[in-house]
């Protein structure tokens, strides 16, 4: 992919040299402290399960899943189209593919940094004497990585859909909202087929019951990639279609 470590540098410096980055870290850092703090009294002092509740079994999780994305990619490609810079960046000599994946790689790195503070946690409580089960913090890790990365896909898409940053926003809360609660939607609906079928596509599931178990399911591994694929594939797609507009 020509051009992609450039698009990479970038963006990941565009993200750390704007404050909207450093809110977002400042924000998770502070919530997530507190709340690992919560989850330990709340478990009698259970390590695993307070890392558990942090990493994805919890609504703030989600809810940092959910919304922190959308807000990281919705100035990558809407604002710049607003603004003219894309059309810039689509005659450098950079394929679309790389445009995309470097993006998109720049949104993943700041996300798996964010999930990696669970790791300062453990390092504190392993100094103290505490036993870490270092096996499913970093399964559980990669899980995070992986929901992440399918939901900067979808925030990169909405990103080429529109020229408005917050529209963009908007509809990858949305669409990130439906890939959460559509599976216990549809399990609520008595509909069994139906129920079964939103199964086989349901992210918190696949996270909770195998990669914070301390085991990474390659047919998960294979189920976030390929989705996040789809959505990069179809934000690619509308590149092309700006560049030949």
């Amino acid at each position: 992919m020509r051009g992609f470590a450039a698009i990479y540098r970038r963006e990941l410096a565009g993200l750390f040299f704007g404050p909207l980055a450093w809110t977002l870290l400042c924000i998770a850092l502070f919530s997530n402290g507190y709340l690992f703090l919560v989850y330990l009294r709340i478990g009698g002092g259970d390590i695993d399960s307070a890392f558990r509740r942090a990493l994805g079994e919890s609504s703030v999780f989600w809810a940092f899943c959910v919304l922190f994305p959308p807000l990281l990619t919705m100035r990558m490609l809407s604002e710049e189209a607003r603004s003219g810079l894309l059309e810039y960046l689509l005659t450098a000599p950079v394929s679309d593919l790389a445009v995309i994946c470097g993006k998109f790689a720049a949104a993943l790195s700041f996300m798996a940094l964010l999930w990696g503070t669970v790791f300062f946690y453990a390092a504190v409580l392993a100094f103290q004497g505490a036993p870490i089960d270092w096996g499913l913090l970093c399964a559980g890790w990669v899980g995070c990585v992986l929901c992440s990365a399918l939901f900067c896909a979808t925030g990169l898409w909405t990103s080429s859909l529109t020229g408005t940053p917050i529209v963009a926003a908007f509809s990858a809360v949305v669409i990130n909202l439906c890939i959460v609660m559509a599976p216990m939607l549809a399990s609520l609906s008595g509909n069994e087929v139906f129920a079964r079928a939103m199964a086989s596509v349901d992210v918190p599931s696949h996270l909770v019951t195998s990669f914070l178990l301390g085991a990474v399911d390659s047919a998960f591994v294979v189920f976030f990639a390929v989705w996040t694929a789809f959505f990069l594939y179809l934000s690619t797609r509308l590149l092309e279609i700006r560049r030949w507009r």
